[in-house]
């Protein structure tokens, strides 16, 4: 499938959707956020122009006042916490993690629970109850304390039925995942093939199509080369206006 044929078969299933009577809602989930960047002014700017709204998740031990003065402008961002200060503290050979088992559970909580207070405080207006573990990785025995700090939403990549998403599962959280990752993180590093992408949205959206679940992009501003803004702008233009697209907050999906 070409780039164009792949744009046209997610036209076409809106199209479907719409004759439907159905719709499907998207959200977007920016990670690594600390400090006013171009390539975050440049994300920003796209979000705006198209309405979209964004999430940011920022990592609470860098972050400061330049940030909450750039987000405070702007129009349908909201902040979430993304662990404390995104360090490894797996053993040589696992995969990174932040939040694993690799360190007591309460010194763990504790630094969430300085992030969130820290967020909270510079973001008043912005800032949602979600936790975004680092690597999208986190123990299962901090997912229990996440409520007593105040979260009430959690979000990893991949489906929330899933494997170890599933495992995860607490009745008081939100499960508000991501599902299409537009890097190449093992490979070029790079945006990855927008057919691919669209292949991705079109299987995610089969998922979905009993009206359950959301479309979660996931992106990270810092790292994004010319061929990821324009998937994000190509997508935007499609779906922003489209009858059978919503692009939510993720304050609305948690009913913050």
């Amino acid at each position: 499938m070409t780039g164009h044929s792949a744009w046209q078969a997610l036209i076409d299933r809106l199209d479907h959707l719409q004759d439907a009577g159905q719709s499907v809602d998207f959200w977007l989930r920016d990670d690594d956020a600390v400090e006013p960047t171009a390539a975050l002014h440049r994300l920003l700017d796209l979000t705006e122009r198209f309405s979209v709204p964004a999430t940011l998740a920022v990592i609470p031990a860098y972050t400061d006042e330049r940030l909450a003065r750039c987000v405070a402008g702007r129009r349908g961002i909201s902040v979430a916490v993304h662990g404390w200060s995104h360090e490894n503290h797996a053993s040589a050979g696992e995969k990174r993690q932040e939040l694993g088992a690799h360190r007591p559970s309460g010194a763990i909580v504790g630094e969430l629970s300085t992030g969130y207070a820290r967020l909270r405080m510079l973001f008043p207006a912005a800032f949602v109850p979600l936790l975004v573990p680092p690597w999208n990785r986190i123990d299962a025995g901090v997912v229990a304390e996440l409520s007593n700090i105040g979260f009430r939403a959690l979000s990893v990549f991949g489906p929330e039925a899933a494997g170890k998403a599933a495992a995860l599962r607490r009745p008081e959280l939100a499960f508000i995942n991501t599902h299409v990752d537009v890097m190449d993180w093992r490979g070029t590093r790079g945006g990855r093939d927008h057919a691919m992408l669209v292949h991705e949205i079109l299987r995610r959206l089969d998922e979905v199509s009993d009206g359950e679940g959301t479309v979660g992009i996931l992106t990270h501003h810092l790292v994004h080369d010319e061929s990821v803004w324009a998937f994000l702008s190509k997508l935007f233009e499609i779906t922003a206006s489209h009858p059978a697209c919503r692009w939510r907050s993720v304050a609305d999906l948690i009913g913050r």
